[in-house]
């Protein structure tokens, strides 16, 4: 199978690549789709393998491969390519719908790579002039350009939150984590959770009790403080952990799952799996308030005419 990109451990990829490849997983999802399922796509259809997908970015733990997918969307969508909504979903424009070869994509990279020097230079002129104003001593060093290696692509930035979570979580010592999965799944409305700890018990962290209506499931999960992809092989030797034991199991982790993972987690005829990657427990704990607060911020608006009309 001939790849439209290639991503190594050491080295970056070629963003041009990576937005043909974007395009061509958003068509074969008949034209829009959420994040997850536009980079699953695109892992499958290139063939990424576990490996691959378990690089990260060279001074945090961000995995490589979303990283620059990532940008590969926001250069997109610069370039009118693509939209995305509030919830996430990331759809073909009628720009996109024309754009099918190497060559526009490389057009697109240029020209916001351009817009990006430009506003740059923008800034530093505006901060050179507000220094001049308040009569503060110029300096003759030149700001760096901004980079990938040092940015966020347009939609983490919004959810730049989340990377101060994760930090923190990671930073946890793992008993102190397998509590918060344990008051977490309690707020989820889990009963009789037990933390198991370090007794050797397969992998299995803990045991709770989700009742649905009349029926009632045990459900023993993992939960583990990844700073990488959990990998296919994790997940089946958890499940091999539950054989005898329960109907379904719940796999929790600070990082994330690769293609192959998930695919194991839900294989036919095997103990069904539920996964919860880093981004998913934060928004748990979002949603549940377990150390994360949401301020909101009030708008007020003045009707001027209003008033005149009195």
């Amino acid at each position: 199978m001939t790849r439209t990109f290639t991503i190594e451990k050491d080295g970056f990829p070629d963003l041009p690549h990576l937005m043909l490849a974007t395009l061509k997983a958003l068509r074969h999802l008949g034209g829009s789709a959420s994040i997850h399922e536009l980079d699953e796509t695109v892992i499958e259809l290139e063939g990424v393998t576990e490996e691959e997908q378990s690089y990260t970015m060279p001074n945090d733990d961000r995995q490589k491969l979303n990283y620059y997918l990532a940008w590969a969307r926001t250069f997109l969508k610069r370039g009118e390519a693509l939209e995305n909504s509030a919830r996430g979903i990331w759809a073909l424009t009628a720009t996109g719908e024309t754009l099918s070869s190497l060559e526009h994509m490389q057009a697109i990279h240029k020209r916001v790579n351009q817009e990006e020097r430009d506003r740059a230079r923008e800034k530093r002129q505006a901060a050179a002039a507000k220094k001049a104003k308040h009569k503060k001593q110029a300096t003759n060093a030149s700001l760096p350009e901004a980079t990938l290696d040092d940015a966020l692509p347009e939609e983490d930035i919004k959810e730049s939150w989340t990377a101060t979570l994760l930090d923190v979580l990671k930073a946890m010592d793992p008993s102190a984590f397998e509590r918060l999965s344990q008051r977490l799944l309690r707020e989820a409305g889990f009963v009789k959770v037990e933390v198991r700890g370090k007794t050797g018990d397969g992998g299995i962290d803990g045991v709770g009790v989700l009742r649905v209506n009349l029926v009632s499931f045990q459900i023993y999960f993992q939960c583990k403080r990844y700073k990488g992809s959990v990998s296919s092989k994790e997940i089946r030797d958890f499940r091999g952990a539950l054989q005898g034991r329960a109907d379904k199991g719940l796999f929790i982790t600070t990082g994330t799952f690769t293609s192959q993972a998930s695919e194991e987690a839900t294989r036919d005829g095997a103990i069904a799996i539920d996964l919860i990657d880093g981004d998913r427990l934060c928004e748990l704990l979002k949603t549940y308030e377990l150390g994360v607060k949401t301020t909101m911020i009030e708008h007020v608006d003045v009707n001027a005419e209003w008033f005149q009309g009195l």
